[in-house]
């Protein structure tokens, strides 16, 4: 069966408060697993990273033969397809342990851009994890996503 995954990050402040959301559908379209959640503080760029690997997560739990992960990130997109380098520190380490997971699920995974309007429900969905502080619930591994992160500094006069 394949199954379409449309994800989203979502920071506040980029690097702010970050949430992700993951909607996985059927070949006709049917809800099969949604997920939003709250992944604390990082960037924009980390919390896409962070929902793409909440999506392969799901994606093993149900009977996938092949996975359609589209994002309106053209950066994850692009740098998930080779198309671009990865330069960031932090998304390097994050798309390594994507490709591990990748090469080691038994099923196919391709990348589609998608424009914002078509990946409404799932920016809802990352949005919704940041506003209620939702846990990533049991059983979806996710990271440390506190590696160096630091915090913006404060001006004052």
């Amino acid at each position: 069966m394949t199954i379409y995954a449309f994800i989203d990050g979502a920071s506040r402040g980029n690097p702010g408060e970050s949430g992700i959301g993951v909607l996985l559908h059927d070949s006709e379209g049917n809800v099969v697993q949604e997920l939003s959640a709250y992944i604390g503080m990082t960037t924009n760029n980390v919390a896409e990273y962070m929902a793409l690997l909440a999506a392969l997560e799901l994606a093993q739990k149900q009977k996938c033969g092949q996975l359609v992960v589209q994002s309106d990130s053209e950066l994850l997109v692009r740098q998930m397809c080779g198309m671009y380098k990865v330069r960031n520190e932090r998304l390097k380490q994050l798309k390594e342990i994507i490709d591990v997971k990748i090469a080691t699920t038994p099923f196919d995974v391709c990348f589609r851009h998608v424009p914002r309007e078509k990946n409404m429900e799932a920016d809802a969905l990352a949005n919704r994890g940041i506003d209620e502080k939702r846990q990533v619930p049991r059983g979806i591994h996710l990271p440390s996503i506190m590696w160096g992160l630091k915090k913006r500094s404060t001006f004052r006069r």
